[in-house]
């Protein structure tokens, strides 16, 4: 027993000694007034169309705060937690170590802490994180010469900037801004006491890893505010019973990672993944904050919807673009970033299906043809170069007789369209979709006018915008500008390359008949929109893509739903069922000022029967129609 004890105190002894020869023989060896000028790096972020912050790109989040911006009750909640007597020791508490030793001595287990605020500084700016008799010792001697070389307010405000609070947050700002979404000196005592509870253990008490633990070791923190003459027994109990309330990600969730991502690459690509991370550039976007939230929100239900009965594997787009700029409003790359990175609003090629359609009947309105002109749906047999005969089917596995294009861009008919191509010729309508900016695929085939051509979502919504846009294919772009920490402007879009593809009354003409299939979707559907609206659905054979693309005057929209591995939904699920109903949605949230398209003031109304193109009177007669001529 004896010579146990003789054990423990030479160690005592040893590690007294060994932490003044540290002081002595160290005393000369670092230089630590520079700490005193310590600031973070800046962290480089995303912004919205509004100038607030999407996200930040960074290996670590600080935002550096001088001592006299931090609030007093942040102040006194980490000296309740760490170091009662930080203003008043020298940088070490010997009761403290030697209670530490004692009891690591007595387990056999590693070091227990018991640090001041000043070895905490010591240990976060030069040690490493390994628990040594070695690293203490050393931790004592750098916290003496802290004391030395520094005031106290320059010692904590270097603490205070670089506590860890997990996934890659330091500082006391930084998790302000993330926890809460306001800044340090914008917070309550609850708030305080959450921030402090973390420095003992990020890993343990941050909330955003344990809500529960995070909040009990708060209000072991408020208990000794309380105590030590902090706060009132009314501010105590009261802040006790406050909610965590942890504000949302910043970055908006798995969803809202595809736009950090694909920010990421494009500015990776000009300046460098140091240069992105470190320097503070500002990358300001087209994004709106309340278009993209709504975007989401509109997508995770119906997909999450499906999920249900046509597996977990299911996914898809989304791009919505305002029609005269081309900036980018909100894109959604698929249901999750931690299930698959891959960018389905920019990077999946799908055929296009039915939504290819409506510059078919564009190119026939350019060749002479009109709304109002009929061809017959019926069985047709089209003898190819190969020998083989093509023979289109429709959807609906049946034949309508005769209808006015009106009607077939309506219902989308099969036959109709596959007639019109071939009364168009194929270059009219090649050319025309070359000029929306489509390429992929524009083959010379019948088969052309049920979209067996492909494009990405961003690429259809390009070409469906000309209908939203008097006729102008506008290019759609994301970023607006970057500039870097002291706002020198480093890059600058240019304006949205634009032309002319359709004029002004053609393209009336054919928004007023994109517009009877919205027409005919408000009878079906309660809480319409507020706004005049055009849209076509599509889908592929056996469902392998669905797609609705849509627009108001304010914002057009192309959607994409399908299998990854491109297997087939089923020949029962369409457009209308899954992508369409995701649009509605997103639509519904939104407000929108802009309440009709633009008309050409040369045409006017007409009323026809949309089955035989004649002039019609009844307008309450199913199939009475209009266009404009």
């Amino acid at each position: 027993m004896f010579k146990r004890k003789l054990l423990i105190f030479s160690i005592i002894f040893l590690f007294i000694f060994s932490g003044a020869a540290f002081y002595i023989l160290e005393e000369e060896w670092v230089d630590f007034s520079v700490l005193s000028q310590l600031k973070s790096h800046n962290s480089s972020m995303i912004l919205d169309d509004e100038g607030k912050v999407l996200a930040y790109f960074e290996n670590e989040r600080r935002e550096y705060v001088p001592f006299n911006k931090l609030p007093k009750i942040l102040v006194n909640a980490f000296i309740a937690a760490e170091d009662h007597s930080f203003f008043d020791h020298n940088g070490i508490s010997f009761r403290g170590i030697l209670r530490s030793v004692w009891v690591n001595l007595k387990s056999g287990r590693r070091l227990q802490g018991a640090s001041t605020i000043t070895q905490q500084v010591a240990r976060l700016l030069f040690l490493n994180s390994e628990k040594t008799f070695l690293r203490k010792f050393r931790e004592i001697f750098l916290s003496v010469q802290l004391e030395k070389q520094l005031t106290k307010q320059q010692i904590f405000e270097l603490y205070a900037n670089n506590i860890y609070f997990g996934r890659g947050i330091y500082g006391v700002e930084a998790a302000c801004k993330r926890f809460w979404n306001k800044s340090v000196n914008q917070i309550d005592i609850a708030q305080a006491a959450t921030l402090a509870s973390v420095a003992k253990s990020a890993q343990f008490y941050s909330p955003l890893n344990d809500l529960e633990k995070s909040k009990k070791r708060r209000n072991l923190i408020l208990q000794s505010m309380n105590s030590l003459g902090m706060i009132s027994q009314k501010e105590f109990e009261s802040s006790c019973n406050e909610p965590l309330a942890i504000h949302g990600s910043m970055i908006g969730g798995p969803m809202r990672l595809y736009v950090q991502e694909w920010v990421r690459i494009w500015a990776e690509n000009k300046w460098g993944k140091d240069f992105l991370e470190n320097k503070g550039i500002k990358i300001y976007t087209t994004l709106n904050r309340q278009t993209q939230e709504a975007a989401e929100k509109s997508f995770a239900e119906i997909i999450q919807q499906w999920r249900g009965s046509l597996g977990n594997n299911l996914n898809g787009g989304l791009v919505a673009v305002e029609p005269s700029s081309g900036r980018i409003k909100a894109f959604v790359g698929g249901l999750s970033f931690s299930e698959s990175q891959y960018n389905r609003a920019f990077q999946a090629t799908r055929q296009m299906g039915s939504s290819f359609k409506p510059l078919i009947y564009a190119a026939a309105l350019q060749r002479g043809l009109s709304m109002k002109t009929v061809f017959v749906d019926e069985p047709i047999s089209i003898e190819m170069p190969n020998g083989d005969n093509y023979e289109p089917r429709n959807w609906t596995h049946r034949f309508d007789g005769a209808m006015t294009l009106l009607k077939a861009l309506t219902i989308s008919d099969n036959i109709v369209a596959v007639k019109t191509l071939l009364e168009v010729g194929y270059n009219p309508v090649i050319e025309l979709a070359k000029s929306c900016g489509l390429n992929k695929q524009l083959l010379p085939y019948p088969s052309l006018a049920l979209g067996i051509c492909e494009s990405t979502v961003l690429e259809n919504v390009a070409a469906f915008n000309i209908f939203a846009n008097n006729g102008v294919y506008v290019e759609p772009y994301f970023i607006e500008s970057v500039k870097d920490a002291r706002g020198k402007v480093l890059w600058q879009s240019s304006d949205a390359p634009k032309h002319r593809v359709l004029d002004s009354k053609i393209n009336s003409k054919m928004m007023h008949a994109l517009s009877w299939r919205m027409r005919r979707a408000k009878t079906l559907y309660g809480n319409w929109i507020d706004a005049e609206s055009i849209g076509k659905t599509g889908s592929t054979n056996d469902s392998t893509t669905n797609w609705f693309v849509g627009a108001t005057p304010e914002l057009t929209t192309a959607i994409y739903v399908g299998r990854d591995d491109a297997v087939g939904m089923g020949k029962d699920v369409f457009g209308s069922q899954t992508s369409f109903p995701i649009w509605l949605n997103f639509y519904r949230r939104l407000q929108f000022k802009e309440k009709s398209f633009y008309v050409d003031p040369d045409l006017h109304e007409v009323a026809i029967n949309w089955t035989t193109g004649q002039n019609a009177s009844d307008m309450q007669d199913p199939d009475t129609a209009t266009i404009l001529e």
